[in-house]
């Protein structure tokens, strides 16, 4: 009897072992990831069906949590007839006691996309407050009407407050528009929508055809994900450019400059505007990683960290979640730690 008391309890131990460790994943696949934290809880939410979404208490360790949308809003339904739930790009945020979750839906390589927007008081899916609300559509972009398209949303506020949306993929570039003080709608005509980054050397010019294998109506722009981040005295704003979403194949980097002024110009290192075709490589691949990208900066008990993914030359080109510290040197330009 003793003996078989004391089996059962080492099976249960096991269990509970194994239990705990298929609950809990390292080096987790990701595509395009933020950060944010709420109490002693770090929630990562990235590309995926509904929205993917993982909870950490210590940025290593990640719990798999139920995604946000079980069945795709209707609204996005009606305006991309293709969209079958799979959601890109996600933008989370904290404002007087509400979070804000952009997200983006989109016919991959076409600017048929709009970005939408979700609400919620709480992170914490135990809470008894947590409840996501969808406000539907806030930008939408037209193949042969809107020269930029409506995807990889970022929010930030100016000094005083007021909130901007920044997004874009391709086309003309990023864009960057200014948000009614519920950040609920645009307070902007799209064409008063400022373009604050580009491959382009001049805005005004064709977009660049296509290279080969890539969608032809996107064309050969390729810049994507920006994202603004205040430190100092200037709004930095990182982005991502060549190509995403092709494994072993990926060429994507990360590029930066920095404005005194939310609304730009952005300045590289070399002082070429981003607008221009500017941009301070920040990282690029290597033979571990075969391209990174699609980042955003989280700043945690006075640590700056570079969210983003990563191709992982180990495992086939599979996207793999990366936080990196990131440092900033004495004339105040960022540099991966």
């Amino acid at each position: 009897m003793q003996l078989r008391l004391l089996f059962i309890t080492v099976w249960c131990v096991f269990l509970s072992y194994n239990t705990q460790s298929q609950e809990l994943q390292q080096n987790i696949s990701v595509h395009d990831p933020v950060m944010i934290k709420q109490g002693a809880t770090y929630y990562l939410f990235s590309t995926g069906m509904g929205i993917s979404v993982w909870s950490s208490a210590d940025m290593k360790n990640w719990k798999k949590e139920n995604q946000i949308f079980d069945k795709a809003p209707q609204w996005a339904v009606d305006a991309i007839p293709s969209f079958k739930n799979h959601i890109w790009a996600p933008d989370i945020s904290y404002h007087k006691g509400m979070y804000y979750l952009y997200y983006s839906v989109s016919a991959f390589g076409k600017n048929t996309s709009c970005i939408g927007l979700a609400t919620n008081a709480t992170l914490n899916p135990a809470d008894k407050n947590f409840k996501w609300v969808d406000h539907g559509k806030i930008i939408q972009s037209f193949p042969g009407k809107t020269n930029w398209n409506a995807i990889d949303p970022n929010l930030i506020t100016d000094k005083k407050g007021r909130p901007y949306l920044t997004f874009g993929s391709f086309w003309n570039g990023l864009q960057l528009v200014k948000l009614n003080k519920n950040r609920l709608s645009i307070a902007q005509k799209p064409e008063d929508f400022i373009t604050i980054a580009s491959q382009k050397q001049d805005l005004k010019a064709e977009n660049p055809p296509a290279v080969a294998g890539n969608p032809v109506d996107a064309g050969g722009n390729a810049i994507e994900a920006p994202f603004i981040f205040k430190q100092g005295n200037y709004y930095y704003l990182f982005a991502s450019i060549d190509y995403c979403c092709k494994g072993v194949n990926s060429t994507y980097k990360m590029i930066v400059g920095r404005s005194v002024n939310l609304k730009g110009p952005y300045i590289d290192k070399d002082e070429k505007p981003m607008a221009k075709g500017g941009g301070t490589i920040l990282m690029k691949g290597d033979a571990n990683w075969y391209g990174v990208g699609h980042n955003a900066v989280c700043r945690f008990d006075n640590i700056d960290y570079l969210v983003f993914h990563a191709y992982d030359a180990a495992d086939n080109g599979k996207p793999k979640l990366r936080v990196e510290k990131l440092k900033w040197d004495d004339s105040g330009w960022p540099s991966v730690q």
